[in-house]
């Protein structure tokens, strides 16, 4: 049976784009989910602070997870847990891997929404033993949220980005108290004040140009030696969680030959969420890291739309698409190509550093947008590109200088 669409990923932009899609009359839509149970991330993080841009209500991640999930179902979706997508075919025929073996299904539209990962201890080049307790922030919260004994008492919490705050709400619940919180740069990733609820309220002390060095222990963690100001200190811990970090979960996209950005580092895509030629789509933190579960929502809810015209016959050739780079002190651009409509388009970036500068939309090399930006690493650039941009440049470049 050739289905719709297939949904590869049940977190916050699978299930809103599946949901899209059955509430806009479209019917089949298979959401597949390798993990067993639907919600994708939120699912682990037992604090408030989820639902509020998609349900108007604030919730605990878990209640979030469920209400994605419920909304989807009752829609009509079919969720699909513990099958993991190996490949996408061409013909859009989604190989499944099951406990029962391998079953392929037949799509007219794929959507790739297979979220991001953690960078891991090797991937950050952290020296020294390989002792019990240390773990990335999902796994730690996993581990907190299935109720299991806590694997360590006093931890070092690595990064500043919002996760690593979500990981000390989850210590906080589970009654375990971090010893201090380290970030290389001079200021947390995260939006103050959240350094300042850490130390002052929680009593966990931030620590800014601090580096990790490496991890000491035999079968434990028993402390880590860090650089601060040209010093290298030793902090005693019994635990260290390694968060943020992220880089969108692009394997699919790998087996499928589907064109990655260097940047970004989820697949190429225009701005209606294509991969390519194809129909195969990809939206939320799939595409790039790393966006709240509202933003993400949307984003699954906006690819719905465009599954839908594609469907319909409604878009125009990929190749027709306007190229975009990114230039200059910016991580990545995206999307990479723009797709020439009357009603313009939107253009998300991020610097690779904090700088101080100009943000220039630059078409065919002539400046057709600038303005002065302050900006900081993981916090979104967003530059509306005009219509009339779209019809007559051959090519676009945007860049921080």
């Amino acid at each position: 049976m050739t289905r719709p669409v297939v949904i590869v990923g049940a977190g916050p932009a699978g299930l809103s784009a599946a949901r899209c899609l059955a509430e806009a009359g479209l019917r089949d839509v298979r959401v597949l989910e390798r993990a067993t149970e639907p919600g994708g991330l939120p699912r682990s993080c037992l604090h408030p602070g989820w639902g509020m841009l998609d349900f108007g209500r604030v919730w605990t991640g878990p209640s979030y997870a469920r209400r994605l999930a419920e909304a989807a179902m009752a829609a009509g979706v079919e969720i699909v847990t513990g099958a993991a997508a190996t490949s996408i075919g061409a013909d859009g025929t989604v190989g499944v891997a099951r406990s029962e073996g391998h079953a392929p299904v037949g799509a007219r539209a794929v959507l790739i929404a297979t979220g991001i990962r953690e960078m891991s201890r090797a991937a950050r080049a952290i020296s020294g033993s390989r002792p019990w307790g240390v773990l990335n922030t999902g796994a730690f919260q996993d581990m907190v949220a299935a109720g299991s004994p806590p694997p360590f008492h006093a931890p070092v919490i690595v990064g500043t980005e919002w996760v690593a705050f979500s990981a000390l709400l989850t210590a906080r619940h589970a009654r375990i108290r971090p010893v201090a919180m380290i970030e290389p740069g001079p200021r947390i990733l995260a939006h103050r004040p959240a350094d300042l609820v850490a130390r002052h309220v929680f009593g966990v002390p931030v620590l800014l140009r601090t580096r990790l060095l490496a991890i000491d222990g035999a079968e434990r963690v028993e402390a880590v030696r860090v650089e601060c100001g040209g010093r290298v200190e030793r902090i005693a811990c019994d635990g260290v969680v390694l968060s943020g970090r992220f880089v969108p979960d692009a394997a699919l996209a790998r087996a499928s030959d589907i064109a990655i950005d260097r940047g970004t580092g989820g697949p190429v895509i225009d701005s209606a969420w294509r991969c390519g030629e194809g129909a195969v789509f990809a939206a939320g933190n799939a595409v790039r890291p790393v966006e709240h579960s509202g933003f993400v929502a949307r984003e699954g809810r906006a690819a719905a739309q465009a599954i839908l015209k594609a469907l319909a016959g409604a878009l125009p050739p990929f190749a027709e698409g306007l190229p975009v780079e990114a230039g200059g002190a910016l991580r990545y651009a995206y999307p990479q190509r723009l797709v020439r409509d009357a009603g313009g388009a939107t253009l998300h970036a991020r610097a690779a550093t904090a700088h101080d500068g100009w943000l220039r939309v630059l078409a065919d090399g002539r400046a057709v947008h600038e303005r002065r930006v302050r900006a900081l690493p993981e916090r979104r650039l967003r530059l509306d590109v005009a219509a009339a941009t779209l019809r007559d440049a051959a090519a676009l470049t945007v860049e921080l200088a």
